[in-house]
């Protein structure tokens, strides 16, 4: 339901804070001492432009210039160097100078300029220093003839085969010794691949020839033999042993040992494990060839099954004969097998407090097939001022997940580019909001969910059952009544039950956390109500008042709802991004049913899409509250409904950069961004006039937010610290829209704009004659774990 706003004393002391992180002006020099300078600045001349990025990072370490916050945190927190807070002062240092100009010269000599050379400068003003580096790197040295000399005919015809594939070195391209790791490294894995279990990058070396005098190298590669043998042995796999240690990682006492196949021996000292749990993800089988990618895809599979705390890679041992055969032992350290995690939180709101408890019990390998069952409840409740209850919510669920795809009829694996599960689910839900309603909803559903790629993942639902009631307050339904809101009266208060599928394919969530040129793509399909449509109509069932079908003396609900999620990153060198989102949605109740159901609406607003309102409190559309019209006992009653619609756009825009390596034990990260978009109805609703979707109407009914934050990077998560304002607001018309240019002079204090506001949101007065009701808040606050997308 609907969230609360935080009071503006607290939004400013935080924004305040925020702003001193960012902000201070504290001088870079004042910690040093009169005989030392700090490098404040590195510039480099004559070096072609695509390179010069790169050479900065070859000046050493202790001579790259401070971040400013990081040299700040330094002088403030660490205490001379006692406390690992902040970066080190960048003292000049002529050697280290002297060593990086080796270093870029050497960089630049292997991006093919052979011939080039670098002298170094050093400016010192006022304790600070520039360190200038001036490149002549001469002419540029292309590849004139590349050869090879391959001792093993098995080997010189398996490269032969895939040199296209895996080389980066051609006649004519510009000589450069990454190419030629590049090709060395590929060159390793394709043997890894083949089965020369004893395979070395030593073996594999480049002789360049530069003595011509056209600017040209001829390169020869050679593949060596291994000492006194004339070929490379070729392994395959012959028997396989795994072991599983107990979870403190002993392995002692009896254990469960099973001969499976003539492969494959199980040794459990745990006695928690079926041997098809491992086995189904050992992808090395009896006979075939070594093959590295096979190894790295077994310790993948079986780490992401979260049961075990350490998989190491396999060992081999060859055999002592000479058929070039090798067993395989992989040592297995299980996870506990039950876990409980308490979780709370203490809320503040808007003179309101609350509280919010959750607990999750785990049992990591039911059945002893590394089945994971999870037991969750959560109860969260909101004290109004302090006296009675305002609303509460009451959460249960159960989920039962398995690492494979259960159906009643054989199905593949599906192991190759990542664990497939089925899931069983069963959630109930209890929310009361004082003086409203009182909503439960209970659902079950089974899902599926594989890798088609490493890229493309599939979700589907084939099954999911839903039940919801809504027991209306008999004098908020009299209010809703007489402000005509029939439809809400119904869509909040009825009973109905519905069945459904859904359907999920996401593209790249893999690149979800690194800084890669990427798209990432999220759509889902969501159908719900057609199996009961066809039963209803085959079975003739009856008709309530509303000339909708009931089963089993409940109506049911049909629908069809879509929601898409493209995003678009991009980097901008370092640790610097920029993201662009777009997030469209509609959902279209139809046949049995006039209204979605309530929870299957669309809501904005919230830490992860227009950040400058709180959720559930923005649109539809154009809808504004003062349409509730001037009594106050009635505006009251409806002072905590939701604002939904069918129909939703969402577009964000991000910038992302690093502000300080190590804050207090964490990066600190910075954003700036803008969010726009709204929900919308799909008609004309007496309850939300103005609230329609209309293409002609798009700009006017679209709300933009803008804001910058925080983000405090540990490793493991993130938490994250946004203060968003609105900039543009649709509930006003024309210029008053705009509302951070035209009122912002009202962002820390009220005026006439803020007032007229309240006065037109009131709700009544207390005891003193103060208009009490929603005021106006151009800034929201934003906390969070985790990227906002």
């Amino acid at each position: 339901m609907k969230a609360y706003t935080i009071p503006a004393v607290y939004r400013l002391t935080i924004l305040s804070i925020l702003l001193l992180i960012i902000g201070s002006g504290c001088s870079s020099t004042r910690g040093l001492d009169k005989n030392q300078v700090l490098v404040r600045k590195i510039t480099i001349k004559g070096i072609d432009h695509q390179f010069t990025e790169a050479a900065v990072n070859y000046v050493d370490k202790q001579q790259q210039p401070n971040n400013w916050l990081n040299l700040q945190l330094y002088y403030t927190f660490s205490k001379k160097g006692k406390k690992n807070y902040g970066e080190a002062p960048s003292i000049l240092d002529s050697n280290l100078v002297e060593y990086s100009r080796l270093q870029m010269e050497r960089y630049i000599q292997n991006r093919g300029y052979l011939k080039a050379k670098i002298a170094d400068s050093i400016i010192i003003k006022k304790q600070k220093a520039e360190l200038v580096f001036t490149a002549v790197e001469g002419p540029m040295f292309r590849i004139r003839k590349i050869t090879d000399s391959i001792a093993d005919k098995n080997i010189k015809k398996l490269y032969d085969n895939n040199r296209n594939k895996i080389s980066q070195i051609s006649p004519g391209a510009r000589f450069d010794t990454d190419s030629l790791a590049h090709d060395r490294d590929e060159l390793y894995l394709l043997m890894k691949r083949n089965g020369y279990f004893d395979f070395y990058r030593q073996y594999v070396n480049y002789n360049v020839d530069s003595t011509f005098n056209n600017n040209v190298v001829d390169i020869t590669m050679t593949v060596d033999n291994p000492p006194g043998k004339t070929s490379h042995p070729i392994y395959t796999i012959n028997n396989t042993q795994i072991s599983i240690s107990r979870s403190n990682g002993r392995s002692t006492g009896k254990a469960d040992t099973i001969q499976v196949d003539s492969q494959f021996r199980f040794v459990d000292f745990s006695h928690r494990f079926k041997p098809r749990t491992v086995i189904d993800y050992t992808f090395q089988r009896k006979g075939q060839l070594y093959n590295i990618d096979q190894q790295t895809l077994t310790t993948t599979r079986l780490s992401e099954l979260n049961v075990f705390r350490n998989v190491p890679n396999p060992t081999y041992e060859k055999l002592p004969d000479s058929s070039n055969r090798i067993n395989t032992k992989i040592d297995i350290v299980p996870l506990k097998q039950m876990s409980d995690r308490v979780e709370g939180e203490v809320l503040f709101s808007g003179g309101r407090f609350g509280y919010n408890i959750g607990n999750t019990f785990t049992n990591r390998n039911l059945f002893k097939q590394a089945a994971i069952l999870q037991v969750k409840f959560n109860w969260s409740i909101l004290f109004d001022n302090g006296q009675s209850i305002q609303n509460q919510e009451l959460r249960g669920g159960v989920n039962l997940i398995y690492p494979r795809i259960l159906t009643p009829f054989n199905f593949p694996l599906l192991g190759k580019f990542g664990v497939p599960h089925t899931t069983f689910s069963s959630n109930y839900s209890l929310f009361f909001q004082k003086d409203l309603v009182k909503r439960e909803s209970f659902i079950n559903s089974v899902t599926y969910d594989f890798f088609e790629t490493a890229r493309k993942q599939h979700t589907i639902t084939p099954i999911s059952i839903e039940f919801s009631r809504g027991i209306l307050d008999p004098a908020a339904r009299d209010t809703l009544l007489k402000q005509n809101r029939l439809s809400y009266v119904k869509l909040i208060g009825r009973t109905t039950f519905t069945t459904g599928s859904q359907y999920t394919f996401q593209y790249n969530a893999l690149e979800l956390n690194s800084y890669k040129n990427f798209t990432y793509f999220r759509g889902s399909l969501d159908v719900g109500g057609n199996f009961l449509n066809l039963a209803s109509n085959i079975f003739n069932t009856p008709k309530d008042a509303d000339n909708q079908r009931k089963i089993f003396g409940y109506t049911f609900s049909q629908y069809a709802k879509t929601e898409l999620d493209l995003r678009i990153y991009r980097t901008l060198g370092g640790e610097r991004q920029f993201v662009f989102r777009f997030n469209p949605g509609i959902g279209v109740p139809y046949g049995n049913s006039n209204e979605l159901i309530f929870e299957k609406n669309f809501y904005t607003g919230g830490a992860n899409d227009i950040r400058a309102w709180l959720p559930r409190t923005l649109g539809p559309g154009q809808f504004n509250r003062a349409s509730y019209g001037t009594d106050t006992s009635t505006r009251a009653g409806l002072k905590y409904l939701d604002q939904f619609g069918e129909i939703k756009m969402i577009a964000n825009a991000e910038y992302r950069y690093k502000l300080a390596d190590n804050f207090f034990g964490a990066k600190l990260k910075g954003a700036i961004f803008m969010d726009a978009g709204n929900v919308w109805r799909l008609g004309k609703k007496v309850e939300n006039p103005g609230g329609e979707f209309r293409f002609d109407n798009i700009l006017q009914s679209t709300a933009i937010g803008i804001g910058t934050g925080l983000r405090f990077d540990l490793g493991f998560f993130i938490f994250r610290l946004d203060a968003a304002l609105k900039f543009k607001d649709p509930q006003f018309s024309g210029a008053d829209q705009w509302v951070l240019i035209k009122h912002g002079d009202e962002l820390f204090k009220s005026g006439s704009f803020k007032e007229a506001y309240l006065k037109a949101n009131a709700t009544g007065v207390d005891k003193d004659g103060k208009i009490m009701g929603d005021s106006y808040n151009f800034m929201q606050l934003n906390f969070g774990i985790g990227l906002p997308f």
